[in-house]
Parts: C-alpha cells; structure tokens; sequence
C-alpha cells in the first residue's frame, strides 16, 4: 500500500519547481488512481474517474499520468500486450516482481526473498550493485478453462 501522504508531497513539490498548479481534475484523477489495486491502463481509469468526474477526458488522464510519472508518484509498466499500464510508485522497500499470464493478461504481485538474494550474489559476482530491476515472468494458465481471471474478463468483471 503506497504512503497517500509521501507521495502528495512528491507530487506537490514536483509541481511546485514546474510552476503547476494542482486542479480539482488532477486531485480526483490522483485519487482515483491510489486507489485502484492492480495495473492500469489509461482506457481503464478514465472509466473510473469518469464515474467521480464525467467530463474529464482522456487526453486529460494522459497528461496527468504523464506528469505523476515525471514526479515519481506512477510507475509506467509494459508487458507486452501494447497498453502502458500504471502503478502507484513506493517509496522505499516494497519491491515485488511480476507474473503474466500470456494466456488471461492477468499480472500476479509477488515477493521472493530467494530471488532476490540471488541476483544480488549474481550482480557480485560480475562484479556490480543492483540500484534498481525488473522481473517480469511470463507464464500461461495450467488450466485455461477454469482460470477464473478469464472468466472475470470474459463476464466484463475486473478482478
């Protein structure tokens, strides 16, 4: 769970040095977005923000994902289905890699500390210090008929 406060003030400061203001669509648009639990695609929170505030448009949610993500308070995420998704950016030890199922598109939060220690050994035995990485493991449903994510995405839910 991101710290709302911490990256309020990032956010805050951020438009501060840019000489930006922060409007009531921004406020409801940053809200909206803490509040969503999985990766997001810009189609999918402008359909939430659109139930709080209805004229908001997508070249508004863009712009303003566009500028948590300069500010540090999104993180941008690819995984390969040609949708940017986001998701709130920690601030400090709350990484955690990822599992997509090629087959539902669902993305899977885990922490290992194993693997972590792992790539830490490997990063030192070539020689280097992880500052930062990405694991994202690409996998397919053992059993695709009873995966209840497509059955979400087929029944129009989210899960």
């Amino acid at each position: 769970m991101p710290d709302v406060k911490a990256l309020e003030g990032r956010l805050r400061d951020h438009m501060v040095a840019a000489g930006m203001k922060n409007t009531r669509q921004r406020q409801v648009i940053f809200e909206t977005f803490l509040g969503v639990t999985t990766h997001v695609s810009l189609d999918e929170l402008l359909g939430l923000v659109q139930k709080t505030m209805p004229g908001v448009g997508y070249a508004t949610v863009y712009r303003t994902m566009k500028l948590f993500s300069d500010a540090g308070v999104a993180l941008e995420r690819n995984f390969g289905d040609g949708q940017t998704r986001y998701e709130a950016a920690g601030l400090g030890a709350d990484h955690h890699d990822h599992l997509i199922c090629r087959l539902c598109g669902h993305i899977f939060e885990f922490e290992d500390a194993e693997i972590e220690r792992r790539q830490a050994a490997v990063a030192k035995e070539h020689g280097l210090r992880i500052v930062s990485h990405r694991l994202d493991i690409w996998g397919e449903c053992l059993e695709p008929s009873a995966c209840e994510w497509r059955k979400a995405e087929k029944s129009g839910g989210a899960q």
